[in-house]
């Protein structure tokens, strides 16, 4: 659709302009007059190409916009106002342009819920259903609130799984590419030194040299073959069953995948109860936490559960099947089911299950760093004592 820049005088005859987005020059007269603004200028304006990966909007802008809207709604500002105030002070410039295109959709007689679904990149399913949930029941204020309090403990659920997983892989890519520069570059200096010897190495300088002269020989080889690999994978959790497969995996992981089933524990328990709270049925409920589960063995998992009740059953069985549930977690979610408190009772696992990844995290962090700081020990240490050796049988000769 494309975007009109107008200038223009109020009843007022304050002076305004602005974009709008509109099918032709007529609607935008239509939406002009129902702002009650005269246009004395009109132009399109010219499309850019952009080329940007994401969305370019942070999940945490997103909560924060989340938390302002639902103090100024709760305050009775009007919706355009606040959207009006919201939009003029965000850092990210992409979440300004989308607040504002908001905006004008409300303005144009679009419901809420109705303008943030034409960004759903930004507004995910979960977003715009409690919004639209809350607009029917009238209680928009306190379904934002909630809104709000739900991204806020899922963004910092997710930054401590994370934190936990890019720890140990940073540290571990350092350690390789230290590694990888000492043999590619240092010990063929040991090499030049030690062929004017003229005496036989000890097997350990001899393997050391022979990774070293590998690695040199084939360093375009090794690189092409690393991305290769990193190509398949990407196709191959493109694929639902590789993704599946590795999702699977995850869940198994040693030390990680008890963080990781967890995470998507408390993730899942947390949505649902979010949803059912604000008024949305079970089925749609279960259908939005399936598209948000971040894990397709849990994905599966939710969808048999919605064929469950679809067939008069409870949700407790296919999740007891699924392999990722605890039987305390089951046994509880049963017990939400038949004393009609399922919403209050997913909420406390979730909050159970953030409290189990904060030592989980602990825990991982604690094991992880001896484990890494001896395995660089070992490997930058094996090196020089490999190099070293041959100086040390000269020395003793010598002596």
């Amino acid at each position: 659709m494309p975007i009109y820049e107008y200038k223009g005088k109020t009843l007022s005859g304050k002076q305004v302009q602005g974009e709008i987005k509109a099918k032709n020059r007529a609607e935008l007269e239509r939406l002009l007059r129902g702002n009650r603004i005269l246009a004395t200028s009109v132009s399109k304006k010219p499309q850019q190409i952009q080329l940007k990966f994401g969305t370019g909007v942070k999940k945490i802008d997103i909560s924060r916009f989340t938390r302002q809207f639902a103090t100024m709604i709760s305050a009775g500002l009007p919706m355009v106002q606040c959207l009006e105030i919201l939009g003029t002070q965000m850092e990210s410039a992409e979440l300004r342009k989308i607040i504002m295109q908001v905006k004008e959709a409300v303005q144009s007689g679009s419901t809420l819920s109705e303008a943030l679904s034409k960004h759903k990149k930004v507004y995910d399913d979960l977003y715009v259903n409690m919004v639209e949930a809350g607009e029917v029941g009238g209680a928009l204020d306190t379904i934002l609130v909630r809104l709000a309090h739900y991204r806020e403990k899922a963004d910092k659920l997710a930054r401590k799984v994370k934190g936990a997983l890019v720890y140990p892989i940073v540290v571990m890519v350092v350690a390789i590419g230290v590694t990888f520069a000492m043999l590619r570059f240092i010990v063929p200096i040991f090499a030049k030194m030690f062929g004017g010897l003229g005496a036989e190495l000890p097997a350990p300088t001899q393997f050391v040299l022979g990774i070293s002269h590998f690695l040199s020989d084939n360093t375009l080889i090794i690189l092409f073959g690393i991305v290769v690999l990193i190509v398949i994978f990407q196709l191959v959790i493109r694929d639902p069953k590789g993704r599946l497969a590795f999702d699977g995996f995850k869940l198994k992981m040693p030390l990680l995948g008890s963080l990781i089933r967890k995470g998507a524990i408390s993730r899942f328990t947390r949505t649902l109860s979010t949803l059912l709270s604000s008024g949305v049925s079970i089925l749609d409920a279960l259908n939005i936490t399936a598209k948000t589960s971040g894990n397709m063995v849990l994905q599966n998992a939710i969808k048999r559960s919605m064929l469950s009740i679809a067939e008069g059953e409870t949700i407790t069985q296919p999740l007891k099947d699924s392999g990722v549930f605890p039987p305390m977690v089951t046994q509880m979610i049963s017990v939400g089911e038949k004393t009609g408190g399922l919403d209050d009772m997913l909420s406390k696992i979730a909050d159970f299950y953030d409290e189990e990844v904060d030592a989980a995290v602990a825990a991982l962090t604690s094991i992880i760093e001896p484990v890494i700081i001896v395995f660089m020990g070992a490997m930058i240490g094996g090196i020089l004592i490999a190099m070293y050796l041959p100086m040390f049988d000269i020395i003793g000769k010598i002596g």
